[in-house]
């Protein structure tokens, strides 16, 4: 039923802070409020949900829960990310506070666009510590465009490094960086220590629980606000599946009432209207979708029953069908091939290795996430996938294979865009905190990749911030040899700045590959003598094949290399005879690792069991010869 509501006749304020005056007609649902929880990765935000949960009162005192509940997938547990924007609700004193925990990491910048959307303000969680990082910036930039209003958490006051007064300054110069105004500018700041649930308006004096955020969340945020009398319309933001009910559609109510059992016009994105019938309403509760007879302006409800709905579309009154605009989101920046395995052991350990099982999942993917692209290439069984970054090209990848593809991955490549007839591509803001020893190491690893420093501070404490600007594909490959070059200590964080006309040729990878020439399994003997070469990539046993990248050579070019050669048996003894072969421990690569590491002639075979580098060609005489072509310019560099 529709919640208690007032009538506004006077003068209000609007999304961000400011006034406004509404017609005679607007009303207010003043039991609901619609949030979103915006941060840099790993700040703290699922963590403050989980808290937020406990005390609301959503769990009984017994339950056993995991820490970060709404992080649902393996994959967001494994890598301790929020892929997936969800949404859940708390109730605090009569008003059911609907929150919306979206992912920090700008490869996933989809997910938190489709967010704003749902919501009428955003709480924005920065670290006590690291401060506002470039995904802060990303994510803020979406906030004050869409004119919401901001309340600051600023999270980990507890840490012993803590420089709280500096954050909430770098907050307020990112505000003005971004070009806020001033009711924007004139944000609450909380203090808390989500994983202890306590918050606080003076870092030094927090409450032993959150009430000072919700009492904060409940004032700041607007309610929904509707016209009277004005028909359905519902906004599809996201979508999800159920084995029994099939396609949900996540929606926004903007205006009216939607009913369970009611006929409702479907307004698709190619403009067609279709009548379609609401066979069941569902609103959330804490963490479960609770059955509704029906739902008002301001509700996030997800709807059962029109099986082909796409995110973007409106669900409106079938007798005055008003569609709302589709959701804009940022084009991809970045690219690569995903297709059928093609090697010499395709088919031994998936179920799912035909061209129609790749499309079709691909297909599946373009549904829930907007900020993809699937285009055809030359080849009937291999696509061009675009996305914001490496990042959500390998989570995709990664899912395909747990569910039992077998894929052969390209070399990530930058998607550039011709600007006044001049070719422009993608530049990033990289955001690096190292310790002032590697300042150094890391100033010529990026003058190789044409990078420039935009800012840099040495915060006293033996470590620096350093922001530079770098084009897109200076940074494909980059994270394994900063993170070499700094003993692992290094942490960088990067997103899409601007386009840029194009920088020129990079030099980025200094060292060949150590490539298979024969099928067959690699012995220790063989492996004993190639480790001299570089570093290996495979262990003694491993299955081999023609045209497989075994290791990294210290050199520049690429080296054809037997790694199945067996040691002659004679009938000779001596006291060397059988000595312990001591080989160096293989360095064994992850799937982000194997896409950094590729050159511009190698691919990635990815199997539920295997990911192995190998040659887009795997004959090592076609090779050859097309090397020899290129050198006499017969053929495209």
């Amino acid at each position: 039923m529709l919640a208690p509501s007032h009538s506004q006749d006077s003068a209000e304020t609007d999304r961000s802070g400011g006034f406004r005056r509404y017609p005679p007609r607007m009303a207010l649902r003043e039991d609901i409020r619609d949030i979103a929880i915006v941060a840099h990765v790993d700040h703290g935000k699922t963590t403050l949900v989980d808290a937020m949960l406990w005390q609301s009162g959503s769990f009984r005192a017994n339950q056993d829960v995991a820490d970060r509940v709404l992080d649902s997938m393996d994959l967001e547990r494994e890598k301790g990310i929020t892929i997936l924007a969800k949404n859940t609700a708390v109730r605090r004193g009569g008003i059911k506070i609907n929150i919306v925990d979206t992912p920090g990491h700008a490869d996933f910048g989809g997910e938190v666009e489709r967010a704003l959307t749902m919501v009428d303000g955003v709480l924005l969680l920065v670290d006590a510590s690291e401060g506002p990082l470039p995904q802060t910036r990303f994510v803020l930039r979406k906030a004050l465009e869409s004119r919401l209003p901001v309340i600051l958490v600023v999270n980990k006051v507890d840490r012993p490094d803590a420089r709280i007064e500096d954050v909430v300054n770098e907050v307020y110069e990112l505000f003005l960086d971004l070009d806020a105004d001033e009711s924007q500018i004139e944000f609450p700041i909380v203090y808390a220590n989500a994983r202890a649930g306590r918050a606080g308006l003076d870092p030094d004096d927090l409450a032993d629980d959150l009430a000072p955020l919700f009492d904060v969340l409940v004032e700041r945020i607007p309610a929904p606000f509707y016209e009277e009398g004005h028909p359905l319309q519902a906004h599809v933001t996201n979508l999800d599946a159920s084995p029994y009910l099939g396609r949900l559609a996540l929606c926004r109510i903007r205006e009216g009432t939607i009913r369970k059992g009611q006929q409702v016009a479907w307004c698709r994105a190619d403009g067609e209207i279709v009548r379609v019938k609401v066979t069941e309403l569902y609103v959330t509760e804490a963490l479960d979708r609770v059955e509704a007879e029906e739902a008002g302006p301001g509700e996030l409800i997800a709807v059962a029953g029109i099986p082909e709905v796409t995110i973007g579309e409106t669900l409106a009154d079938p007798e005055d069908p008003r569609p709302l605009p589709v959701i804009g989101v940022d084009e991809p920046s970045l690219a690569m091939t995903i297709g059928v395995n093609t090697s010499p052991l395709a088919g031994q350990d998936g179920t799912r290795l035909t061209a129609s099982m790749v499309l079709a999942r691909l297909e599946q993917e373009l549904v829930g996430n907007v900020s993809l692209r699937v285009l055809p290439t030359e080849r009937p069984d291999a696509w061009e996938v675009q996305g914001r970054g490496e990042l959500q090209l390998a989570v995709l990848v990664e899912l395909m294979r747990r569910e039992g593809f077998e894929l052969t991955v390209g070399k990530p490549q930058v998607v550039t865009r011709e600007v006044q007839g001049k070719v422009h591509e993608p530049v990033e803001r990289l955001a690096i905190d190292a310790p002032e020893e590697y300042v150094g190491v890391i100033t010529q690893l990026l003058a190789l990749r044409k990078g420039r420093l935009a800012h840099m501070v040495n915060h006293g404490t033996g470590w620096v911030r350093m922001e530079y600007l770098v084009p897109a594909r200076g940074l494909i490959g980059f994270r394994t040899e900063f993170l070499t070059e700094t003993r692992g200590t290094g942490i960088l964080h990067h997103v899409f700045h601007a386009y840029e006309p194009w920088h020129g040729e990079l030099r980025m990878r200094p060292t060949g590959s150590l490539v298979a020439d024969r099928r067959g399994p690699a012995t220790g003997f063989a492996l004993l003598n190639l480790q001299e070469r570089g570093q290996l990539f495979i262990a003694p046993g491993t299955e081999v094949y023609e045209g497989m990248v075994v290791g990294e050579n210290a050199r520049a070019e690429d080296l054809d290399v037997n790694a199945t050669k067996e040691k002659k048996l004679t009938n000779m003894r001596s006291s060397t005879a059988d000595e312990l072969v001591r080989l160096i421990p293989p360095r064994l690569l992850s799937l982000e690792q194997s896409l950094e590491f590729l050159g511009d002639d190698e691919c990635v075979e990815v199997t539920p069991s295997n990911v192995r580098l190998r040659k887009a060609e795997l004959s090592a005489q076609k090779r050859q010869t097309a090397t020899s072509r290129k050198a006499r310019g017969l053929a495209k560099v």
